[in-house]
């Protein structure tokens, strides 16, 4: 069983013993020299309100990755616990408001099903042999299948009750960090002070040694799995808390960074070693590297080329340790420990203190007349918001605008984090291009609290005040399109229809105009519908499917551009001529289509257009100018006819 001792020899001091208190404190040592290099770079970053929004941003994954330290401790590994979070906050949502459950039976459910998730994943590992990377894997796509089977791809209210787990308390100190800290106390307790946190280190140090040792180490694999299962289930009810809705593609890919947070924080993945603090602290170092790295701007794309240098950075840390003779604290039993563990806490707490003291000083001074833009887009892996992006920022060029953009990357969640992240910064104003418009809502609501104005680009926000939106009509669009379609195919056809990213109101929007357009011409078939993601090499892969169950297909409606262009490819030599396709967006290879004749039409949105009115309004706004409520872009359907006059 591992322990918390050090193996090295006694009295060793100086300049080994410094050594040595940085390889059993490198989390924490690390996140010290990040948080003195965020406040020297930024001099947004230690703020009272930024500081509280790293807490809430790391909320929702240390306590995923609470539940995954019990795995990693014993050895093991689990790759479900985002699905589960996303599948246990759908079955709140839908058993309180589809089902009319009372919401306290709904939140015994959700915990259940979270319960049920981990137990199966700890039979199949336990019982049926599987390793547990492909039975949790297993888990993660039933999981994820089953949220959007209940939800029917679309996000779900959450009881408001319910919702008050993402609010503060005293309108000041947020409840996900009060939540954080009791599973977090909750996690410690079982893993020094119970039979289970015990058989846990017993099981990775040695399984078969605790096996012969007389552990029933089925048993307690089926109880560790369990709480991996409930811990991913209060992670899904506070994420939904905080997006005041159930989205079914939450917390997708969450359970890497759970992962990286243990492995930051100390753990090995071969088992043995781990403790609480040090996963909090690896949490802690990925909202601190996301935060301070949307504050100065940096591409998502980077962050994600960081954050796996410091993933990476941590494993060699942990070899380097070995290596020294060092094992991180288990359980915290040697003589001594908890006390040398106090005092480097509080040592480290005062030098945070100090760096905070020093840095607000050296920034208090400083201050710009240039007035500060933030534009959060939904995604940046779309040419349609790379076009909205590049028009922004020639407007903003143009008009002296400091403007900084962040990819949600078709995260709710994440868009909900930037937003909060340029309140805290205290922006002259705010654009969102929202991944969905309910979740947007109570991060926009905090702007609204500062006095920042909103403006909505391409999507509207719900249930939040915005200054202005700055849209083309998706449903009149979707009709549009439709029209096209059904006209060319002369009123009487077979299609089938490619649906855009499950959950998204663009979507959503797009696929209801396109429906309420085929309602005048009842000679229009719609064979199938399937979802491709906005992506185009999934337009590829779902089209070529559909050929083969559907060869007669004369139509295709694709809800982007880029699904559009890889239904074209699947389709070959019949795309213009025996089957038409017609896409969405304007895109500039989907107008290439239109010219080439395999795109029959594309409608057009302009959203270089968009995002040059965005940033417009956005300043009005700033300036407490008086801009229009919703400010529309006219759509329109370019065909090879007059695709050569269209520019977007």
């Amino acid at each position: 069983m591992a322990t918390d001792t050090l193996k090295g020899t006694a009295g060793a001091g100086g300049v080994a013993g410094v050594r040595r208190l940085l390889l059993d404190n490198g989390a924490l040592t690390a996140l010290i020299v990040l948080v003195i290099a965020m406040s020297a770079l930024s001099g947004d970053f230690l703020t009272a309100d930024n500081l509280l929004n790293i807490g809430v941003q790391a909320a929702v994954t240390a306590i995923l990755a609470f539940g995954v330290t019990f795995v990693i401790v014993s050895a093991g590994i689990d790759l479900s616990v985002g699905s589960v979070a996303a599948l246990s906050a759908t079955v709140l949502a839908w058993s309180a408001t589809s089902a009319g459950i009372p919401v306290v039976i709904a939140v015994l459910l959700s915990i259940a099903t979270g319960l049920a998730c981990g137990l199966v994943n700890g039979i199949l590992i336990s019982y049926g042999k599987l390793p547990p990377f492909i039975a949790t894997l297993a888990m993660l796509s039933v999981g994820r299948g089953l949220s959007l089977v209940i939800s029917q791809g679309s996000p779900i209210p959450f009881p408001s009750s319910v919702s008050h787990l993402g609010d503060r308390l005293g309108g000041w100190l947020p409840v996900p960090v009060l939540i954080m800290i009791v599973v977090g106390l909750i996690t410690a307790f079982v893993l020094r002070r119970t039979y289970i946190g015990r058989s846990m280190y017993a099981i990775g140090g040695n399984e078969e040694a605790a096996r012969l040792s007389g552990l029933r180490v089925k048993k307690q694999k089926l109880a560790i799995y369990a709480l991996s299962g409930l811990f991913a289930a209060a992670a899904g009810i506070v994420l939904a808390s905080r997006l005041s809705s159930a989205q079914p593609q939450a917390a997708n890919g969450y359970e890497l960074d759970a992962i990286a947070a243990v492995v930051i924080g100390g753990a090995s993945l071969a088992g043995g070693t781990g403790k609480a603090s040090g996963t909090l602290i690896g949490a802690l170092m990925l909202a601190v590297l996301r935060n301070g790295l949307n504050l100065l701007s940096v591409s998502a794309f980077w962050q994600q080329v960081v954050i796996g240098i410091v993933i990476a950075l941590a494993v060699l840390l942990d070899t380097v340790r070995r290596k020294a003779g060092a094992t991180p604290a288990a359980a915290g039993t040697s003589p001594g420990g908890k006390g040398k563990q106090a005092l480097t806490y509080v040592l480290a707490a005062v030098v945070a203190a100090a760096v905070v003291g020093g840095f607000s000083f050296l920034h208090s001074g400083s201050s710009s007349t240039t007035q500060r833009v933030g534009l959060s887009l939904s995604t940046l892996n779309n040419p349609f918001f790379v076009q909205i992006k590049s028009g922004a920022q020639q407007e903003a060029k143009r008009l002296g605008v400091d403007l900084t953009v962040t990819d949600a990357q078709n995260d709710a969640s994440q868009q909900a984090n930037q937003l909060q992240n340029f309140a805290s910064e205290g922006l002259g104003s705010i654009i969102v291009n929202p991944v969905d418009s309910d979740a947007a809502g109570p991060a926009v609501r905090g702007a609204n609290r500062s006095g920042i104005p909103v403006v909505g680009v391409d999507r509207a926000v719900n249930k939040a005040k915005t200054a202005a939106l700055v849209a083309s009509d998706n449903v009149e669009g979707g009709k549009l399109a439709a029209r096209a379609l059904a006209e060319k195919l002369g009123g009487n056809g077979r299609i089938v229809i490619l649906q855009g990213q499950a959950g998204t109101s663009a979507s959503r929007e797009r696929g209801a105009g396109f429906a309420e357009g085929l309602k005048a011409y009842p000679g229009i078939q719609v064979l199938a519908k399937q979802p491709a993601d906005f992506d185009r090499t999934k337009g590829l892969d779902v089209m070529a499917n559909l050929l083969q169950a559907h060869p007669d297909v004369q139509g295709v409606f694709a809800e982007n551009d880029e699904m559009a262009l890889g239904a074209i490819k699947a389709l070959g030599s019949r795309a213009g001529r025996s089957v038409q396709v017609i896409g969405f967006d304007g895109e500039p290879d989907g107008l290439a289509a239109v010219k080439a004749g395999t795109l029959y039409a594309s409608v057009a949105q302009q959203p270089t257009q968009l995002g040059r009115i965005a940033v417009d309004n956005a300043l009005r706004a700033a300036e407490g100018k008086k801009v229009q409520e919703t400010v529309k872009v006219p759509v329109k359907v370019v065909t090879k006819e007059n695709a050569a006059g269209f520019s977007g």
